[in-house]
C-alpha cells in the first residue's frame, strides 16, 4: 500500500509509519521537522516532506509534489495536531485559541482536500483516517480549543462520508486512547494549576501506563486501512473500547445506523434505561 501520514515525525504518527514500513508498505511522511532517520532505514519505502499542515499553500504544494512520484495513494492518516492554548476559555488568549483550532481542524481539512485526488484514483478502495479524541465526546475543562477542534473533525468526517457515500472511499475518525506522547509531557509541564487536578493526575497515570494502548491504536488504523473495513465509513471508533476487529461482520447495517457517531440524546432515549 501507499500511505500518506501527516505528523509522522513523532508520537503515534511516527509509530504508525514504522509499523507500516516494517510490513512492507510505502509511506510518505509529512511533518514540520525532517525525517532523515526513517529515510536512511527505508530508502526504497519512505519519503518525506517538511510542511505545516495549517498552511493550505504548503499542503497543496506537497500534494502536487507527491503526485509527481506516486501515481496514486491508497490512504491518508492525519496524525498532525497540537494541544495549543490551555486554560479556562474565558481567560484564554484569543489568537492562540484560534491558532489551536486552525492547526487541528483546518490542518485536517487541508490534508483531506489536497490528497483526495490521489486517493480517488487508487485501484483499491480509498481509506482516510482522522484523529479525534481529547474531548470530542464530552466537555474537557481547560482544553476548549483542542476539544472543539477534535469534535469538529468528527462532524467533518461524518459530512464527507455522507457526501461521498457513492464513491469508492471510506473515511473515519478514531479516538486513539490514553497514549503517552509529547502532548502528555506538555500537560505535565504546565502543572495542575493550569490544566486542572484531574487532567494532571490523568497525565501522570498515562505517563506510566499509556504505552500499553499504542498497539491498539496502531492495530485499529491498520485495520481501517485494510479491505476488512470496506464499507465502514463516517464513524468515530475508539481503539481502546470498541470491538473494531469485529465490525466487518455487518458493515452495511453499521453504516446505515447512528452507532459510533455523535448524536443528540433525547429524554425518551433515556426511558429505556
Amino acid at each position: 500500500m501507499k500511505i500518506v501520514i501527516t505528523g509522522s515525525s513523532s508520537g503515534i504518527g511516527r509509530a504508525l509509519a514504522e509499523s507500516l514500513l516494517k510490513r512492507g508498505d510505502h509511506v510518505w511522511g509529512i511533518a514540520r521537522t525532517e525525517q532523515s532517520a526513517l529515510e536512511t532505514l527505508y530508502p526504497e519505502q519512505f519519503r518525506s516532506s517538511i510542511c505545516d499542515v495549517s498552511q493550505w499553500d504548503e499542503v497543496n504544494k506537497v500534494a502536487l509534489s507527491i503526485a509527481k512520484t506516486w501515481q496514486y495513494s491508497d490512504g491518508l492518516v492525519t496524525c498532525a495536531g497540537v494541544q495549543g492554548e490551555v486554560g479556562r476559555a474565558f481567560e484564554a488568549n484569543p489568537l492562540k485559541w484560534e491558532k489551536t483550532v486552525t492547526t487541528n481542524l483546518s490542518g485536517t481539512y487541508f490534508s483531506l482536500r489536497a490528497f483526495n485526488s490521489l486517493i480517488s484514483i487508487s485501484p483499491n478502495r480509498g481509506k482516510i483516517i482522522c484523529f479525534s479524541g481529547g474531548g470530542a465526546t464530552k466537555g474537557r475543562a481547560q482544553f476548549s480549543a483542542y476539544a472543539a477542534a477534535k469534535t469538529a473533525i468528527v462532524r467533518l468526517v461524518e459530512t464527507i462520508a455522507e457526501e461521498e457515500k457513492n464513491s469508492n472511499l471510506d473515511i473515519n475518525s478514531i479516538a486513539p486512547g490514553s497514549i503517552t506522547t509529547r502532548l502528555t509531557d506538555e500537560v505535565l509541564s504546565l502543572g495542575p494549576v493550569v490544566v486542572g487536578a484531574e487532567e494532571y493526575a490523568s497525565a501522570l497515570k498515562q505517563k506510566t501506563e499509556g504505552g500499553q494502548f499504542l498497539a491498539k491504536a496502531i492495530g485499529l488504523i491498520e485495520w481501517l486501512l485494510s479491505n476488512q473495513s470496506d464499507g465502514i465509513t463516517g464513524k468515530l471508533i475508539s481503539a481502546q473500547w470498541d470491538p473494531w476487529d469485529k465490525l466487518y461482520l455487518n458493515p452495511s447495517k453499521l453504516s446505515q445506523s447512528d452507532i459510533y457517531t455523535l448524536r443528540r440524546i433525547l429524554p425518551e432515549d433515556r426511558k429505556k434505561v
